[in-house]
């Protein structure tokens, strides 16, 4: 699957789960951050660094969404892969 439409994948996902994904602009002096989940008012909300490239904009998706039960949820086979092998590969960092 190219990496656009994976990123379309897990933004649907995340608008599923009622999570808001933003893209903005890091300003940063030193190291490289693709983003965070945190909980705002009582709602989910994923900042992703607007300058990261697609691949790593969809590994900050996908790392933030494996906190979220998606046992229940119907997932896209190649979807399902990338979200498994997103968090061997952050294991074996």
């Amino acid at each position: 699957m190219d990496e656009n439409t994976l990123l379309r994948q897990l933004e649907e996902l995340a608008e599923s789960l009622k999570v808001e994904v933003r893209y903005e602009s890091f300003k940063s002096e030193g190291s490289f951050s693709t983003g965070g989940l945190c909980k705002l008012k009582g709602e989910y909300l994923l900042i992703v660094n607007s300058k990261a490239a697609v691949r790593e904009k969809a590994e900050a998706i996908a790392g933030a969404l494996k906190r979220f039960d998606l046992s229940q949820v119907y997932l896209r086979p190649g979807l399902r892969e990338f979200l498994d092998a997103s968090g061997e590969t952050a294991k074996s960092a």
